[in-house]
């Protein structure tokens, strides 16, 4: 789950991290009443979307007349933010944060993140923050500093120094830098994150260390363990499948192609959209429905998939464990009853009571005239799939226990 920069900011300033005083504004007139607070003679406007790359696509401005804060505010809100991370759709601009402007020496990058294969933290800083930092990583690779964080010991004082030191910060610097590392630590361990990044990290005229932005994510399956945290979700961030995905606990994410896929476990899922991409087709989500699903929550899982205008072709793969074949195939025609399409359903089922689920499905497109196609294997389904989307044509077979 992705913060705002605002939440980041206010789980910062809780732990005592140094942050700009800033507030939120949703209309350019709470944006002139939050400038009008934080007084000064300059203040910087930036769009909240979850992305980063946002002073590029014109979601960062520096103000400096306190009569230009309504117009600029009125400008950004509504406005649509495209990004390398936002993809060509972008993202609509729907809150701001002012913030008092901070005079600038020096720019750092630091940021926290999981390395699964070290089953540990990483500290990532370089001297050279700023909005370029992955050119930085492209072109100039060592002036990045990686260390490895136990999560069972913690970061620790020591670690602070000399990461400072490493990237080349004065003596003067090195206890303060340390004592923010560790406070920005802490918040990310207490909180599940999977990232944390501040970018930049300044030193300021008077020689105070400042986080002017701040970027978080935290893992979702922790959520239990911070009530406050899940209450920040912004649903208004997320895809409309998305949204409903997250109503009935199904873990779905929107992706680019035109293949929609239900699929019960994480791991057939990946494997799903692998298949799917060797046979040179693009899956459109990831949609897993768990291995305990029942027949309302495959109803639900299929019609977030149908009200995908992306979707050409919905590939339906599921080996019956726990979840049973019969239920799965009485969700697809429930949903498909509720959501009427005209679009391809290519099925592979096997496992618990794969042949009375091959035989609802057959006697179901019988009565309503779905486009059901079924796959002897994984394999020869997401072929199929692949065909349809592409404009192919398939033959049908039936979908009963004898195409076993």
């Amino acid at each position: 789950m992705d913060l705002h920069e605002f939440q980041a900011k206010g789980l910062l300033r809780n732990y005592g991290v140094p942050v700009p005083d800033g507030g939120v504004a949703s209309t350019a007139s709470d944006a002139l009443r939050v400038a009008k607070v934080l007084k000064g003679d300059a203040w910087v406007i930036k769009a909240q979307v979850h992305a980063g790359g946002r002073g590029k696509a014109g979601g960062v401005k520096i103000v400096k007349a306190f009569s230009e804060v309504y117009d600029e505010a009125s400008h950004m809100l509504g406005m649509k933010i495209v990004t390398k991370q936002t993809g060509p759709e972008g993202k609509i601009v729907r809150r701001t944060l002012i913030e008092k402007a901070t005079d600038i020496k020096q720019e750092i990058y630091l940021s926290f993140l999981v390395d699964r294969d070290s089953e540990q933290h990483v500290i990532i800083a370089s001297s050279e923050g700023g909005v370029d930092i992955e050119e930085v990583a492209d072109k100039n690779p060592d002036a990045i500093i990686t260390e490895r964080i136990n999560p069972v010991t913690g970061m620790g004082h020591f670690l602070g120094r000399k990461i400072a030191k490493k990237i080349g910060l004065d003596s003067s610097l090195l206890n303060q830098f340390a004592e923010v590392a560790n406070k920005l630590y802490q918040v990310f361990a207490d909180h599940d994150g999977m990232m944390l990044e501040i970018n930049p990290l300044v030193i300021t005229g008077a020689g105070e260390i400042v986080c002017l932005d701040a970027k978080m994510s935290v893992d979702e399956n922790a959520l239990f363990r911070h009530p406050k945290i899940e209450e920040m979700k912004d649903y208004g961030e997320l895809e409309p499948q998305e949204v409903r995905a997250s109503i009935f606990d199904l873990s779905y994410v929107s992706m680019e192609g035109n293949i929609g896929c239900m699929v019960n476990g994480a791991g057939l899922a990946m494997a799903t959209m692998d298949i799917i991409k060797s046979y040179g087709g693009e899956p459109a989500n990831f949609l897993d429905v768990g291995g305990g699903a029942d027949v309302s929550k495959v109803r639900e899982a299929f019609k977030i998939i149908l009200t995908d205008p992306k979707v050409k072709v919905i590939f339906v793969n599921i080996f019956g464990g726990i979840v049973r074949c019969d239920l799965i195939a009485q969700g697809v025609l429930t949903a498909s009853d509720e959501v009427p399409s005209d679009r391809h359903i290519v099925v592979r089922l096997d496992g618990t009571n794969v042949k009375e689920g091959r035989k609802i499905l057959e006697d179901g497109a019988a009565k309503s005239g779905l486009n059901i196609v079924t796959g002897d294997t994984m394999a020869d389904a997401a072929q199929k799939a692949v065909e349809l989307a592409s404009g192919g044509k398939v033959e049908k077979k039936k979908t009963s226990a004898k195409s076993e």
